[in-house]
């Protein structure tokens, strides 16, 4: 196999990982950081929290290379480490906020709150910014498809196998994705 790994396919850059070539991951890196970082941050409507997540979805992918299975496209493998990773930071944030609303008054008093200051935000990017909060707050199972399909561009199979379903159950969950934004939207209004 003979390519410079901004030429290789993603397949040919896992097997030159899995033989000790660093500047293949590197290309993986480059070629999915941002894809990867929108899904997440779609998922989560926490710019920060989402870099942690994707430097945890890359380092699970690297160890678990030698598992890619390179007749499956590698986007979709990459996204479903994405979706996990995700998946247990929503459950250990809900552990947190569980033992946090049992903890003291006081305690929780000392909690920073989250939210950005107003002056902070305006205009354009508090539209945006409740944007990606609405689609952070929709149901997982609603939430994943609109990601996959919406904001990362995956077809309706990729986004199936991403998630295991069937394509038809991605086409009723963007449905009703859709519909919950718009109500969300018109509330707001």
């Amino acid at each position: 196999m003979k390519c410079g790994t901004a030429d290789c396919s993603d397949g040919e850059l896992a097997a030159l990982t899995l033989v000790g070539r660093q500047d293949a991951f590197a290309e993986i890196m480059r070629r999915h950081r941002e894809p990867i970082y929108r899904l997440i941050r779609g998922y989560t409507g926490d710019p920060e929290e989402s870099v942690d997540l994707v430097q945890d979805c890359f380092t699970s992918a690297f160890k678990a290379l030698d598992r890619y299975d390179q007749a499956r496209p590698f986007r979709a493998w990459l996204s479903r480490i994405a979706i996990n990773k995700c998946r247990d930071w929503a459950r250990r944030r809900a552990v947190r906020r569980l033992l946090l609303s049992s903890s003291s008054a006081s305690q929780a008093a000392d909690v920073p709150d989250p939210t950005p200051p107003a002056d902070e935000a305006a205009g354009d990017r508090q539209e945006l910014e409740r944007l990606w909060q609405a689609i952070a707050d929709l149901p997982r199972t609603l939430k994943e498809p609109l990601i996959l399909r919406t904001i990362e561009g995956l077809s309706q199979a990729e986004a199936a196998i991403v998630l295991r379903i069937s394509e038809k159950a991605i086409e009723t969950r963007l449905y009703r994705a859709r519909q919950k934004l718009m109500t969300l939207r018109d509330a707001s209004h």
